[in-house]
C-alpha cells in the first residue's frame, strides 16, 4: 500500500490542484444571506466550522439540490454533512433524508435502527424521512455505504411564529391599532352568515383551542405526530387566534368566513418552534384531508428540496397556500411566504400605513390588517394581536368568502379575484411594501356588480426620486365615473385637479412637487385630500374619499 501511494502521489497531486480550480469557478452561490432590515435584529450566529481538510482530490462542493457531491471520501463526507447539517438555524442532530427510488427509501427503513439512526417521520410519496443521530459517524457511515441510494441531504430548518420587535426597537411612527373594527375596514356589511361554507382551511400552527366563537363541529383535528392539543407556552394561544380571524363569528372575536371549516395540524413542538421537515409534511396531510386552502402564520429564512415537493403536491392539486410574510422589519420574506407560489401577506394598521416591522420583497403579494387586531386565544380571553401572523389568516377567510359566493371559483381562481380588487397601497401599482394592495373584501365579494359605486382616495405617496407627492384616486365600483374632483390641501394651500373618465377598477395618479427647502423650514408638511364625485352619484363607500398625511424630510444615510 506504501508502494502504490508513492506510485499515485504527482497524479493526485495534479488532480487536487486541478479540482480546486474548478471548484473556485464552479462552486455555488452563497446561502441566502440573512434579511436586510430597517433596524438590526438580533439573529443566532453561525455555528464556526472547521476549516476544510484538503483531500488528494480537493474539497467536497454541496449541490443546490442537496445531491451528494460523487464519490465522496470518508473525511470528505464528514466535512460536507457538518457543513450542511450542523447549523444553528436547524434542529440539532437532525437531518432530512430523500432517497433515489421506493426500493432505496424502504431499504434505508429496514437498516435504520441498526445503523444508529432514529426515524422521526417519514413521508412516503416524496421519499423523505426525518431523522435523528447521535454522531454523524452513524449517518456518515450508511451514507459511505449506500450512496447511491440517497437523492439528497439536508438539515431540518426551524420555522417559528414570527414575533414582533420590542418598541423601543421601531421606528418612532404613530401606528393605530384597529382593536374589533377588522371588518368594517375590510369592507363587510350585512349577514356574511354563509361565508365560507363548502370550503376548508387548515390552519398549521400551535392548534386550535375549543372557543364560543367556533361553532359545533367546525373545528376538525389532525394528529401528525405532535398531538392536537395546544399547550400552555407563551405562544400556545397563536393557533386559536389565526383560526378566529379567519373563521370566527363571536362579535368579540370575529372572523371573514364564518361557515368555513377549520382542519388544525398542530405543528409546533414543546419548545413553540417547528421546522422544514413537519410543516411540509402537514402541508401534503392538510391537501389529502382535502384543505383548498392552508394558512401557515410561520416562517424562517431558509428553504429545502423538502417544503418545494410540499408546495409542489398543494399546487398540482389546487390548494392555495396563504402564509405570513415575517415581522423582522427586513427587505425579504420569510419562507414559505418567500415561494412565489406562495400567498405572502404583510401587515397594515388602521390607517392603511405599513406596519414598520412587516417583512417587504418583491414577492409580497398581498397586505391586511395587523397590528392591534383582537382575537380569541386559550380559556376564552380576547387579545390583541400584532403581526403578519394575523393578517395571513384575514386573507385565507377573504378567498374561502369569495369562493362560497362565487360556487364556480376554485381556490386559486378566487386567490385571483382578491388579489385584483385590492385597494391600491403605498407607490401606484404592486411594490414591495404593499404587493399588489391592501385586502378590500367589500369590492371582492361584489366586483361583478356593474351598479355598485365606490371611488376612493387610496393612497398617498411621496416619490423621493422626483420629489413629488402622488395621490392616488381609485375607482372600486363596476362603471366608468366621469367627472371626479381631487382636491388637495398642503398645510393650508388648496389645489384642485379635475379627474376621469375613470374606468372601473382604474387608477388615476395626481401628482405635486414638493419644495425641499420648504419642506425643511417647516420640519414637516401635511397633506388633505377630498374627492369629490359629480352630482347625481350615489358612492356606497364614502368614508374613503378623505385621507391625510404628514410628510416629514428624509432621515440622512448613516454617515452623510
Amino acid at each position: 500500500m506504501t508502494e502504490r501511494r508513492s506510485y499515485l502521489l504527482p497524479l493526485l497531486a495534479g488532480s487536487f490542484i486541478a479540482l480546486v480550480a474548478l471548484w473556485l469557478i464552479f462552486r455555488p452561490e452563497a446561502p441566502p444571506a440573512s434579511p436586510t432590515q430597517a433596524s438590526a435584529v438580533p439573529r443566532p450566529a453561525m455555528p464556526a466550522l472547521p476549516l476544510p481538510v484538503p483531500t488528494a482530490r480537493g474539497m467536497p462542493v454541496p449541490r443546490a439540490d442537496g445531491g451528494l457531491p460523487p464519490n465522496l471520501l470518508s473525511a470528505e463526507l464528514l466535512l460536507f454533512l457538518r457543513q450542511r447539517l450542523e447549523r444553528s438555524d436547524a434542529r440539532p442532530n437532525e437531518a432530512v433524508l430523500t432517497f433515489k427510488d421506493a426500493d432505496a427509501y424502504q431499504k434505508f427503513l429496514a437498516r435504520a435502527r441498526q445503523a444508529g439512526i432514529t426515524v422521526l417521520g417519514r413521508m412516503d410519496g416524496p421519499l423523505t424521512a426525518r431523522v435523528r443521530y447521535d454522531s454523524l459517524d452513524a449517518l456518515q457511515n450508511d451514507i459511505l455505504g449506500n450512496s447511491a441510494d440517497y437523492a439528497s441531504i439536508g438539515a431540518n430548518f426551524i420555522l417559528q411564529i414570527p414575533q414582533v420587535p420590542p418598541k423601543q426597537d421601531r421606528p418612532a411612527v404613530n401606528q393605530v391599532p384597529f382593536n374589533n373594527n377588522v371588518l368594517p375596514f375590510l369592507g363587510v356589511t350585512g349577514d356574511r352568515t354563509d361565508w365560507g361554507r363548502g370550503s376548508t382551511i387548515a390552519v398549521l400552527d400551535s392548534g386550535v383551542a375549543p372557543d364560543p366563537t367556533f361553532a359545533p363541529g367546525q373545528v376538525r383535528y389532525l394528529d401528525i405526530g405532535n398531538g392536537i392539543a395546544p399547550g400552555t407556552g407563551t405562544d400556545d394561544g397563536h393557533g386559536t387566534a389565526v383560526a378566529s380571524l379567519a373563521v370566527g363569528y363571536a362579535p368579540d372575536a370575529p372572523g371573514v368566513a364564518p361557515s368555513a371549516g377549520i382542519l388544525s395540524i398542530k405543528v409546533t413542538a414543546a419548545d413553540g418552534t417547528s421546522d422544514i421537515f413537519t410543516v411540509s409534511q402537514a402541508i401534503m396531510a392538510a391537501v389529502d384531508s382535502g384543505a383548498q386552502i392552508i394558512n401557515i402564520s410561520m416562517g424562517g429564512y431558509q428553504t429545502s428540496n423538502t417544503l418545494t415537493k410540499a408546495i409542489d403536491y398543494a399546487v398540482a392539486h389546487g390548494s392555495v397556500i396563504v402564509a405570513a410574510a415575517g415581522n423582522d422589519q427586513a427587505a425579504q420574506l420569510t419562507w414559505p411566504a418567500a415561494d412565489p407560489r406562495v400567498v405572502s401577506v404583510g401587515a397594515v394598521d388602521a390607517l392603511e400605513q405599513q406596519v414598520l416591522f412587516s417583512n417587504s420583497g418583491p414577492q409580497l403579494q398581498i397586505t391586511a390588517p395587523g397590528y392591534g387586531v383582537q382575537a380569541a386565544w386559550l380559556g376564552g380571553q380576547r387579545v390583541s394581536l400584532d403581526g403578519t401572523s394575523a393578517s395571513a389568516p384575514l386573507v385565507a377567510g377573504a378567498i374561502a368568502a369569495v369562493m362560497s359566493q362565487n360556487p364556480g371559483l376554485n381556490a386559486t381562481q378566487a386567490w385571483d379575484v382578491v388579489q385584483q380588487y385590492a385597494s391600491d397601497g403605498g407607490a401606484p401599482g404592486a411594490d414591495p411594501n404593499f404587493g399588489n394592495g391592501i385586502l378590500n373584501l367589500g369590492w371582492a365579494m361584489n366586483h361583478s356588480d356593474p351598479s355598485r359605486v365606490d371611488t376612493a382616495v387610496s393612497s398617498h405617496y411621496y416619490d423621493p426620486a422626483t420629489g413629488e407627492m402622488e395621490f392616488v384616486v381609485q375607482n372600486r365600483g363596476g362603471q366608468t365615473v366621469t367627472g371626479l374632483q381631487l382636491n388637495v390641501d398642503a398645510s393650508g394651500t388648496t389645489s384642485t385637479y379635475a379627474v376621469g373618465p375613470l374606468k372601473a377598477g382604474a387608477t388615476y395618479v395626481v401628482k405635486q412637487a414638493v419644495d425641499p427647502a420648504v419642506l425643511a423650514a417647516a420640519g414637516s408638511l401635511t397633506f388633505r385630500s377630498q374627492l369629490v364625485n359629480p352630482s347625481g352619484i350615489v358612492d356606497q363607500v364614502p368614508g374613503n374619499n378623505r385621507k391625510a398625511s404628514v410628510l416629514t424630510p428624509p432621515v440622512p444615510a448613516a454617515g452623510n
